[in-house]
C-alpha cells in the first residue's frame, strides 16, 4: 500500500510538471510562428523542457556541424519508459536481429525536422509538437517512444533565418515581389558545403549525416517521418507515396502508409485544410529520409507542406490566400502527432510486420563478390561500416558465378582483401538493393535518378553467387615505409583518389613529383602510366627521404625505391616523359548563374577529400578579376547563358592561351559549345518532320508528360569508351561506366583529344534512358580535352563528382588538375 501510495504520488507530481511546462511562446517571449526562431533558441528549449521534465525527455548531442553548430535529439515518453529505455531498445534492436532479443518491445517513432534550411516551418512545429505530446497526450506516451531531431540541418536553417531576419519588412509584406521573398544564392536549402542532406541518407558524405546514421542505428526506429516544404501552390502532400515503389518495399509498409495517410486526412478534413496524396514522392531512390528508413524497416514518409524559402513569415499564394508559418507550423504539428497517434494504435501489428521484414531479409542469401583496387575496396568498406552492414574478406583465388555486367555466368580472378557483400544479414534487403544491377521501375516518372550500383560507383568487378564463401582469415595490415639508403628516386601508384589525396599532401609540403606519361620497366618493377615519381634530383633537401616516408605513412601509401634512373623498358628518369608535376593554384566560380549544388560538390572535394586550397570567385566580380594569380579554373555546372558574353569568353580564351587549365563540367560546356575559337559542338540529331503536324504533335494533353520521357535521362549508368593513353583517364582501363544525368550529347573532338565517349547505339547498362536521348548519344564525347595556346579546356559532360557518391570517377578530377597540360612550374 505504501508502493502504491508512492506511485501515485510520483505520477502526479509528474503530470503537474507536464502542466506547467513552458509553451514555446511563453520561453521565446513571442507568439511561435510570428518570427523565424534561430536554432541556438530551439534548442535551449528543448533543454528547458528535458531539464523541467528529465524523467520523460532525454537531449543528446549527436553530432555537430561544420559550422559548430551542436546536433540534438529528444527522446520522449513515459517516466517508466524512460526509466527502462535502454532495455526498451535493446528489446527492439533484438527484433531486427542485431542484438539478442531481450524483452518486450515498444512503439519508435522518429520525426526529423528541417533537412532542407528555408524548409523551415518544421523545426517551429518541433517545439510544438514537443510540448503537445508532454501536455496533451501524455496517455500515448505509456505506450511508444517518440524521438524528435529538431533540425538535422542547423547550417542552412540560420543561413535562411538570418537572411530572412536582416531583409524582412515590418510588418512582414505577403507580396511575393518583396524582397524578403527573394533569397539571394545560394539559398538556405543546403548545408555549409551546399550538399541536399535529404539525398545524403546512404552516401554519407556529410558529416550531419555520418553523425545522424549512428543514433539511427542505434535505434531501428518502425516510423521515420521527414518534414519538408514545397510550393506555395500545393497545400499539404503526406502519404501514401506516388509509385515507383522499390519492389522490396512490403505490402504492409505500403498498407500502413495508406492507413497513417487516411487519419491524417481526417484531422485535415475536420479543420477544412487542402491536402493530396500518391502523387510526386515515390519510393524508389534509396537515399532519402523516406526510402532509406523503409528499406531500412521502417515505415519511412515525407510530409509536405506549402511554403519553403519563398513564403517568409507570410504569402500570397496563386489562388490569392494567404500562407502564413502559422498555418504551416500547425499543419506539421498536426501530422506528426497524427503519426504518433497511429502507431499506438497499431503497435502489435506494426511490432510484428517490423520483425518479420528482418526475418526475411536473413533468409535471403546471395553474395555480393568485389573485386578491384584495395583502395576502391577499402573506401566501400568505409561506406558500409556507416550503415553497420556487414562484409567479409575472400581467401579464395577465384569465383564463378554470374556477370551481372556481361548478364551471363563467368569467373573472376580475386587478390587478397578483394570483398564478399552478402544478403544473409539482418540488413539484407539494404545490401540486395545498393548492389543489384538493374533496379525494376514500375513505372519511369520518378523523383530521382534511378541508377545506383556500388560496384559502379567504386569501381569493382563483380560475381553474384549463392555458393558459400571461404573467409579469410586475416586481414593485410599497412607496413610503414622504411628509407634506410638513399636512393635516386621513389615511385607511387596512380589509381584512387586516396593517391591524389597523397600527391596534394606532397605538393602542399614543396616535395616535387612527377609521373610518367608511357609505362616502365624498372629493376623487374613494372609502373603503369601515371604512377608517381619523387626523385631526388627534383628535391635537393638532406630530410627528403624522412619527409617522404612520414606523408607516405600518414596516407598509408606503400612507397617503392628505385636504386636507378636507367629504366629496361620505356623512359628514363631524365625523359620528357616523366613529367613534372607543377602546383596548382586554382579558382573556383561561384555564384548566381552557377549550381549550388555543383559547387558544393567542388568545393567538399578540394576542403574536405584533397585538403588542397582554392580560391572561390563569384560571379559578383569574376568579370573584373585578374586570372594571373591562377593556372587552373573551374566552373561548375550552370545556368551560364546569361553571363558569359563574348567579352568573357574571350577573357577564358585568352587565359587559357597563356597556359592557363578551364575544367568545365555539365552544363558549363554550353559556355563554349558552337562557339567561335572553340572546337566543341552540340551533337544533334536529326529530326525530319514530314509536314506541319507529326506524331508527337497529336499526342493527347493527359499524356504529355509520360511522352517527354523518351527525351530524358533519369540518372542511368553507361559504359564508355577510354583513351587511358591519355593523361585525363590515367589509373583508369580502357572503359568506365559513368553516371550520366542529362540528355546533352556533344560531337567527338577532331583535333582535340576524345578521351571518354560512347560509340554506336550506346545502351544504359543501368538505370533509365529514354529511346530518343539514346539515339542522340550515339558517338558522343563525354570527356575531352581541347588545346588553346599553351593552355587547355577540360570538358566533363558528366559530373564525375555527383553527390559525392560516384567514387570511381574521382580520379578524373584529380587527373585534370594535376596531369593533364599543367603549365609552368610555379610556388604555392
Amino acid at each position: 500500500m505504501k508502493k502504491l501510495f508512492s506511485l501515485v504520488i510520483f505520477i502526479t507530481f509528474n503530470f503537474c510538471l507536464g502542466q506547467n511546462i513552458s509553451s514555446p511562446s511563453e520561453f521565446l517571449g513571442y507568439e511561435l510562428g510570428s518570427e523565424f526562431t534561430r536554432h541556438h533558441r530551439v534548442i535551449d528549449y528543448f533543454k528547458e523542457i528535458s531539464e523541467t521534465l528529465p524523467g520523460q525527455v532525454v537531449l543528446k548531442q549527436y553530432g555537430s556541424t561544420y559550422e559548430g553548430r551542436p546536433l540534438y535529439v529528444a527522446t520522449i515518453s513515459s517516466s517508466k519508459n524512460i526509466g527502462n529505455l535502454e532495455q526498451i531498445r535493446r528489446a527492439h534492436m533484438g527484433n531486427t536481429g542485431i542484438m539478442e532479443n531481450t524483452g518486450n518491445d515498444f512503439p519508435i517513432v522518429w520525426l526529423s525536422y528541417n533537412v532542407h534550411g528555408n524548409e523551415a516551418s518544421s523545426t517551429e512545429a518541433s517545439m510544438l509538437t514537443l510540448y503537445k505530446l508532454l501536455t496533451e497526450k501524455t496517455d500515448w506516451l505509456e505506450n511508444v517512444v517518440v524521438i524528435i531531431d529538431p533540425c538535422i540541418n542547423p547550417d542552412g536553417r540560420d543561413r535562411y533565418v538570418n537572411w530572412y531576419n536582416q531583409t524582412r519588412n515590418h510588418p512582414y509584406s505577403a507580396n511575393r515581389n518583396s524582397s524578403e521573398h527573394r533569397e539571394p544564392w545560394p539559398g538556405g536549402r543546403p548545408n555549409h558545403y551546399l550538399f541536399d542532406l535529404n539525398r545524403d541518407w546512404v552516401w554519407a558524405s556529410q558529416i550531419e549525416t555520418q553523425a545522424r546514421l549512428k543514433i539511427y542505428n542505434d535505434w531501428m526506429p518502425h516510423i521515420h517521418v521527414d518534414f519538408h516544404e514545397q510550393y506555395i501552390n500545393d497545400p499539404y502532400y503526406f502519404a501514401p507515396a506516388a509509385e515507383p515503389f522499390h519492389e522490396n518495399i512490403t505490402d504492409w509498409q505500403r498498407e500502413f502508409q495508406t492507413i497513417i495517410g487516411k487519419n491524417h486526412a481526417k484531422y485535415f478534413d475536420q479543420n477544412g485544410w487542402l491536402y493530396f496524396t500518391r502523387e510526386r514522392f515515390d519510393l524508389l531512390y534509396p537515399s532519402y529520409g523516406d526510402t532509406y528508413p523503409t528499406f531500412m524497416g521502417a515505415i519511412g514518409m515525407t510530409y509536405e507542406q506549402a511554403g519553403h524559402g519563398l513564403a517568409g513569415l507570410g504569402i500570397n499564394n496563386d489562388e490569392g490566400i494567404e500562407l502564413t508559418l502559422k498555418d504551416r507550423l500547425l499543419h506539421h504539428t498536426v501530422t506528426g502527432l497524427s503519426t504518433v497517434e497511429m502507431a499506438v494504435s497499431n503497435a502489435p501489428k506494426m511490432l510484428s510486420e517490423f520483425k518479420q521484414f528482418f526475418n526475411e531479409s536473413v533468409n535471403n542469401n546471395l553474395n555480393y563478390v568485389l573485386h578491384g583496387d584495395s583502395d576502391k575496396i577499402n573506401s566501400l568498406k568505409s561506406l558500409l561500416d556507416k550503415h553497420r552492414i556487414k562484409y567479409q574478406a575472400t581467401s579464395a583465388s577465384k569465383i564463378s558465378g554470374y556477370n551481372p555486367r556481361l548478364k551471363q555466368n563467368a569467373t573472376l580472378q580475386l587478390n587478397e582483401g578483394d570483398l564478399v557483400v552478402s544478403t544473409n544479414q539482418s540488413k539484407g534487403n539494404m545490401v540486395k538493393i545498393l548492389f543489384e544491377n538493374q533496379t525494376k521501375l514500375v513505372d519511369s516518372l520518378t523523383y530521382d535518378i534511378t541508377a545506383w550500383p556500388l560496384p559502379y560507383a567504386y569501381g569493382l568487378d563483380v560475381i553474384t553467387t549463392t555458393k558459400s564463401i571461404t573467409p579469410s582469415n586475416g586481414t593485410s595490415q599497412f607496413q610503414a615505409n622504411k628509407f634506410e639508403s638513399k636512393v635516386p628516386g621513389y615511385a607511387a601508384k596512380w589509381t584512387s583518389i586516396a593517391d591524389a589525396k597523397f600527391l596534394a599532401d606532397l605538393i602542399k609540403n614543396k616535395i616535387r613529383v612527377r609521373f610518367t606519361n608511357n609505362p616502365i620497366e624498372n629493376n623487374s618493377n613494372q609502373f603503369d602510366r601515371g604512377t608517381l615519381l619523387i626523385l631526388r634530383a627534383d628535391n635537393n633537401n638532406e630530410i627528403f627521404d624522412n619527409e617522404l616516408a612520414e606523408i607516405a605513412n600518414k596516407h598509408q601509401r606503400n612507397i617503392v625505391p628505385i636504386n636507378s634512373g636507367f629504366s629496361s623498358k620505356g623512359p628514363d628518369f631524365g625523359s620528357s616523359d616523366i613529367q613534372l608535376i607543377n602546383p596548382p593554384k586554382i579558382a573556383v566560380l561561384s555564384g548566381q548563374y552557377t549550381s549550388s549544388l555543383s559547387f558544393g560538390e567542388i568545393w567538399h572535394y578540394f576542403e574536405q577529400q584533397l585538403n588542397y586550397p582554392i580560391a572561390t570567385l563569384n560571379t559578383d566580380y569574376f568579370k573584373q578579376v585578374s586570372l594571373d594569380d591562377f593556372n587552373i579554373l573551374v566552373i561548375p555546372n550552370g545556368y551560364y547563358g546569361g553571363y558569359f558574353d563574348d567579352a568573357t569568353r574571350e577573357k577564358l580564351k585568352s587565359f587559357i592561351s597563356k597556359g592557363g587549365k578551364v575544367i568545365a563540367i555539365e552544363g558549363a560546356l554550353n559556355i563554349f559549345a558552337d562557339k567561335e575559337g572553340f572546337e566543341l559542338k552540340q551533337h544533334k540529331s536529326e529530326n525530319k518532320r514530314d509536314s506541319l503536324t507529326t506524331a508527337k504533335d497529336l499526342i493527347p494533353y493527359n499524356q504529355r508528360e509520360r511522352e517527354s520521357i523518351k527525351d530524358l535521362i533519369t540518372g542511368a549508368v553507361f559504359n564508355l569508351n577510354l583513351d587511358n593513353t591519355h593523361p585525363l583517364a590515367f589509373g583508369y582501363p580502357k572503359n568506365y561506366y559513368s553516371l550520366k544525368l542529362g540528355n546533352e550529347a556533344y560531337n567527338l573532338l577532331e583535333k582535340g583529344y576524345s578521351v571518354g565517349y560512347l560509340g554506336d547505339n550506346p545502351v544504359s547498362i543501368s538505370g533509365f534512358a529514354g529511346n530518343n536521348t539514346l539515339k542522340n548519344l550515339s558517338n558522343s564525347l563525354v570527356f575531352g580535352e581541347e588545346s588553346i595556346g599553351n593552355g587547355s579546356v577540360i570538358y566533363l559532360a558528366d559530373n564525375v563528382l555527383f553527390r559525392s557518391f560516384w567514387e570511381n570517377g574521382k580520379l578524373f578530377f584529380a587527373n585534370a588538375l594535376f596531369l593533364v597540360n599543367n603549365g609552368s612550374y610555379q610556388e604555392l
